[in-house]
């Protein structure tokens, strides 16, 4: 028969229970709820710790849990802190592990996707004065815009705030932005190669435009692409598979590995292709927009993007990636053509900790086209300049 104490004591365990339950459940129901809702139902500190500890046991209890062996009495009247022993439980090791894997880079999930998020004034309008033939005035260098010198570039911190926005999700050490070594690759097309030389794909197809009707999205973008290359002698693959809708629904959570099957069979099929493009449209704040003028026409600005496999901690071991300095070297060589020849076109590279599927070539390369701000006709328009700068750094000039 229980004492009085004991009554108290199992009333008070009963308590605690219940109460910890229903904190639980309701943080539970406020982390799928999203940001709204989290926002709108915070929990005070002491209750978001009370959740979490009774969280922790709930989760031990279901799985994975290890066995638990109750100590000697002896050693819990010495006052041993942790009275409960755990033995060896593979699938437990293994299940902490991925969680304290996941708490130290959480970052990635939530920073997985390509687009920049650029707040509104952080890339502001830029309308370049006309010359007389309706294009940006030449400047002494002979070039419509800016021309850099080697031992500019060679200066990192020139390099890096010149030209490119760094993620906190990602790190770009002195030793891997190495001008020379990147200005020194050459990426003239081999023409020996028989077949395609260019592919042209859309990880994410449904992306739009402000005023987008049937049919004008990124991919009838990438088409434009396709036409003007192939008119400067360039043999052109247009993938315009869906990779982003599943089961007749946008789901872009897996979105990068159903493309990379898709375009690993064309290139298996295609040996000969040697530069990938992957063409997106940017996700921007909506009082972003991004435009300049080119030869009198509206333009959508453009993007380079590099996935660098890796974390501020270290490489990514799982997203290895063996053309990374390449992808490196094509996107600054094309981002030196944008800044001489059309000034205001390109904005700085963005580089980010994941791999987005640029490890398949050495040249392969992801453009983000203008943001959902911009219209239809400005995002084609960018196809133009976009294709001659391809064009140069291809043929050498």
């Amino acid at each position: 028969m229980k004492t009085g104490r004991a009554k108290k004591k199992t009333r008070a365990v009963k308590f605690f229970l219940i109460a910890g339950t229903v904190l639980t459940f309701c943080r539970a129901g406020i982390m799928i709820g999203g940001p709204e809702a989290r926002q709108e139902f915070s929990l005070v500190p002491w209750m978001e710790k009370a959740a979490e500890a009774v969280g922790e046991g709930v989760r031990r209890f279901f799985y994975p849990s290890p066995r638990w062996e109750r100590v000697s009495g002896e050693e819990e009247d010495q006052g041993q802190t942790n009275i409960w022993e755990r033995e060896s439980d593979p699938a437990y090791r293994r299940a902490e592990e991925l969680k304290e894997f996941y708490q130290e880079h959480e970052y990635l999930a939530r920073y997985g996707g390509e687009e920049s998020g650029a707040a509104a004034g952080e890339e502001s309008i830029s309308l370049w004065g006309k010359g007389e033939q309706g294009n940006s005035p030449r400047t002494e260098s002979g070039f419509p815009g800016q021309v850099y010198q080697l031992a500019q570039l060679e200066d990192y911190d020139f390099l890096m705030s010149h030209f490119y926005s760094v993620h906190t999700s990602t790190t770009a050490g002195r030793d891997l932005m190495n001008a020379r070594e990147l200005l020194s690759r050459d990426f003239r097309l081999d023409k020996t190669q028989e077949g395609p030389q260019i592919l042209i794909y859309h990880t994410h197809a449904q992306e739009a435009f402000a005023d987008s009707k049937e049919g004008e999205n990124i991919v009838a973008v990438g088409s434009y692409l396709q036409e003007l290359l192939e008119e400067k002698g360039f043999s052109v693959i247009h993938d315009q598979s869906v990779y982003d809708v599943r089961n007749g629904k946008l789901d872009r959570s897996q979105a990068y590995t159903y493309a990379l099957e898709g375009i690993t069979k064309i290139l298996e099929e295609n040996p000969g292709i040697q530069v990938v493009i992957d063409l997106h449209r940017d996700g921007v704040a909506e009082g972003t927009r991004l435009v300049t003028e080119i030869n009198g026409k509206e333009t959508a600005r453009i993007m380079f993007f590099n996935g660098l496999s890796q974390t501020p901690d270290g490489p990514i071991p799982y997203l290895e990636n063996p053309n990374r300095e390449g992808n490196l070297a094509f996107s600054l060589q094309l981002q030196l053509k944008a800044e001489a020849y059309y000034p205001g076109f390109a904005r700085k590279i963005y580089l980010k900790g994941l791999r987005y599927n640029l490890h398949v070539r050495p040249a392969s390369c992801l453009v983000e086209v203008g943001a959902q701000t911009s219209t239809y006709q400005e995002a084609r328009n960018a196809m133009e300049p976009l294709a001659e700068i391809f064009s140069m750094v291809l043929q050498g000039k």
